[in-house]
């Protein structure tokens, strides 16, 4: 009886940790875009430092670790750099067409959305390299040419880019990466809709490059080239979440 109490009282106290780093993290991505914002406006400039973390935590009335969690993720995303001994320096400035596109409060989101997909399409694209069959392929294909015309007319293509990447998860005979895309799908839109709205601000060799990504998949598909598959897919993503920081 006594064994029982301690395993509900843990699994009660690992609940309660579990909603804070929850509460902490949601708290985090709001001082992230904060600092963001002010890095995107220019009001802290390309190569100026940062205030102290004293500083910052009081100006946005947040713990420290909470604010460390911030500053980790613009480190990560490229846009602050930290020097030893000296402090967080501002690295690049992204444009401000990133606050027009995403959606108030969902930039944090839409980088950890872009590590999701990294790591669960570059698996399904290295499975659907294997496992593909004709009419996998002739469904990519069709995709592919509607994409392209896309580009032609200058359209968005979010759906039809977001059909690539599922016909990819069909191909790989695994329900599960299906499954796991179709659970953060409002996310993975979101972000498709932003990467490619930032795409059309460029000139027209932008897009064409982000539809070349595409068909260096389709090949490395195509061809049973598993490797290549995987690596193509991660580095499509990985791009795609590096053209949002893009100065």
């Amino acid at each position: 009886m006594a064994t029982a109490k301690r395993q509900v009282a843990n699994v009660n106290k690992a609940g309660v940790r579990a909603e804070k780093a929850r509460g902490d993290r949601t708290l985090s991505d709001q001082v992230y875009e904060k600092i963001f914002a002010l890095i995107v406006s220019g009001e802290i400039p390309v190569g100026a430092k940062l205030p102290t973390e004293h500083v910052l935590s009081e100006q946005l009335e947040v713990s420290r670790p909470v604010l460390r969690q911030a500053l980790r993720q613009l480190r990560e995303d490229g846009v602050i750099v930290s020097r030893q001994g000296s402090g967080s320096f501002v690295q690049r400035r992204p444009e401000g067409a990133v606050l027009d596109f995403a959606p108030v409060g969902s930039i944090a989101d839409i980088q950890r959305t872009f590590e999701f997909r990294a790591a669960v399409e570059a698996e399904a694209a290295f499975l659907a390299a294997k496992r593909r069959t004709a009419a996998d392929l002739e469904a990519m294909r069709k995709i592919l040419v509607e994409l392209d015309r896309c580009i032609a007319e200058g359209d968005l293509g979010v759906d039809a880019d977001e059909m690539f990447h599922e016909a990819i998860c069909a191909a790989s005979d695994n329900q599960y990466f299906a499954s796991a895309r179709s659970s953060m799908k409002a996310n993975i839109l979101t972000g498709l809709n932003l990467t490619r709205s930032l795409s059309l601000t460029k000139p027209h060799e932008r897009m064409e490059m982000v539809q070349q990504e595409h068909y260096v998949i389709f090949e490395a598909i195509e061809n049973q080239d598993q490797e290549a598959a995987r690596a193509a897919m991660r580095a499509h993503v990985e791009n795609a979440r590096n053209r949002v920081f893009e100065g």
